[in-house]
């Protein structure tokens, strides 16, 4: 068994995610109950309630789970009016053949679903937007953060998740990365998992997450595989180095591995027994 979460404060996240298989849960009830716990955490300005709004002072959610052993996905863009994108997410993998749905889509299959409704919007994240619009800062919008959890069971099945409002103040409608299945995140049973984090529209620009876990199939560790596809993202398009991005894998016998344009970035693991956090490295450093 084994567990990832992204950025410093993947510990809590990850901490819910082992204790779910070390109680016998699978790999996606696993992923679905880290995320929707950062999703009900409202000190998280980057997930759920509380969540940084678009530029019309509207919260849209994006998120996507990926289960290895039969290559099923989910995913919603543009989501308002429900917290818990994750579980709206894995109901579009499970409930129908799609594979995305977003914006009035989305949220119309929410509410069918039984998706409880309510103001996303928080008195903090109003206030900040409300500075946004005064022009007096508000967030910056380099320092957004997905939240992604990938996780291995008992039975050695993968699956991995993924969940954030997005860039603050962003377009209305504007979907990134983490409903992109292959940009934000990618499973596959027989090498492993990849999640995405930072400016959205760079791991879309290098179908990110999909790229990591081929140069994994190829061989590479799950570090050097990271180090490998942001190195690509930099070659082609160098502009980038400006950009956050930041890429963590789960390989399938249980490695770790991460790897970022500019430095800050940390993911938790847990190996079975322990959840530790693992600072990474800059390709720029």
């Amino acid at each position: 068994m084994h567990a990832l979460s992204i950025w410093q404060r993947g510990t809590e996240v990850n901490a819910v995610a082992a204790e779910a298989l070390k109680q016998g849960a699978d790999c996606l009830d696993a992923v679905e109950a880290a995320l929707r716990f950062s999703e009900d955490d409202v000190r998280d300005s980057s997930t759920g309630r509380g969540g940084l709004p678009n530029a019309a002072g509207q919260v849209e959610l994006d998120a996507a789970i990926m289960f290895g052993p039969t290559a099923e996905a989910g995913a919603v863009g543009g989501l308002r009016r429900t917290s818990q994108a994750i579980s709206v997410a894995r109901r579009v993998m499970e409930e129908t053949p799609h594979m995305l749905l977003v914006g009035e889509g989305a949220e119309t299959f929410a509410r069918q679903q039984g998706f409880d409704e309510s103001d996303l919007l928080t008195d903090d994240s109003a206030a900040k937007w409300q500075e946004w619009r005064r022009g007096r800062g508000g967030a910056d919008p380099e320092r957004h953060d997905t939240m992604a959890t990938l996780a291995i069971d008992g039975r050695g099945q993968i699956a991995g998740g993924v969940t954030t409002s997005g860039t603050p103040f962003k377009l209305p409608g504007r979907v990134g990365d983490s409903a992109i299945i292959g940009a934000g995140l990618y499973v596959d049973q027989g090498v492993g998992a990849a999640a995405a984090t930072g400016v959205g529209e760079e791991a879309i620009r290098v179908s990110a997450s999909f790229l990591v876990v081929e140069l994994m199939r190829s061989g590479l560790s799950p570090d050097a595989a990271c180090r490998r596809a942001l190195e690509r993202l930099l070659s082609s398009h160098p502009a980038s180095a400006e950009r956050q991005l930041a890429l963590a894998a789960l390989r399938a016998d249980g490695a770790a591995g991460g790897g970022s344009v500019k430095p800050g970035f940390a993911y938790a693991y847990f190996d079975g027994g322990h959840n530790r956090l693992v600072q990474v490295g800059s390709v720029l450093d």
